[in-house]
């Protein structure tokens, strides 16, 4: 069976944009995406079913509609800890394109994480990195 791969939404609180030098401030949403035919009524029934018979513990795990808008973004290959060279890239490129970074409470820097890093060389991880641009 395949399961779309494992996305998150990170962001900063009291900060304009993002600061990739202090990952510890980091707040995180983990994401994956669900199919089409899954709507608010049957993930609500999911939910109950799986309290019901495997007593979890799903209170915090919420049905999410997103809308993404214009954004920038490139593969990165390699380590987490690598990703600001890659991000820096991808500022230079919404610059030099007139473009600017629009990260704020709405819109999140998003990452798609398209490597299991338990069976991946850390030099060989592939991660979507996605940053939320509007015009100048």
């Amino acid at each position: 069976m395949l399961f779309p791969p494992l996305e998150g939404l990170w962001w900063q609180d009291d900060i304009t944009g993002i600061d990739y030098a202090h990952k510890e401030m980091f707040n995180f949403i983990a994401m994956i995406r669900l199919p089409n035919f899954v709507t608010q009524d049957v993930f609500d029934w999911a939910i109950q079913e799986a309290n019901e018979k495997k007593q979890l513990n799903l209170h915090n795990v919420e049905f999410l509609s997103m809308q993404e808008g214009l954004c920038v973004q490139a593969l990165h290959i390699g380590s987490y800890d690598d990703e600001p060279a890659t991000i820096d890239k991808i500022h230079k490129f919404i610059e030099k394109q007139g473009l600017q970074v629009d990260i704020n409470d709405d819109r999140h820097h998003h990452e798609t994480y398209l490597s299991d890093p338990r069976r991946t060389k850390i030099e060989n991880l592939k991660t979507v990195l996605r940053i939320p641009v509007k015009n100048n």
